[in-house]
């Protein structure tokens, strides 16, 4: 399973890398924790920042849209 980070483009592109890193390690952390059949090393976590977005970041409502977590999953 990989997690994957996403911010949108307000504040500085490192930044928003270290946050969205930051997001899906947290997700990740709390799948490890609450559920007794995932562990530490079926999950990756990436982060991409604003590398990603999925609309423009020209409104409030698209930047909301751009601030998400992805789940990839595979058998």
């Amino acid at each position: 399973m990989i997690i994957e980070g996403h911010t949108d483009s307000d504040g500085d592109a490192e930044g928003n890398l270290a946050l969205s890193l930051a997001r899906a390690e947290n997700v990740k952390d709390y799948m490890v924790q609450n559920y007794d059949f995932i562990t530490n090393q079926m999950i990756e976590a990436k982060g991409y920042g604003e590398e990603q977005p999925v609309v423009a970041n020209d409104t409030a409502e698209n930047k909301q849209l751009n601030r998400r977590i992805e789940v990839l999953i595979w058998e």
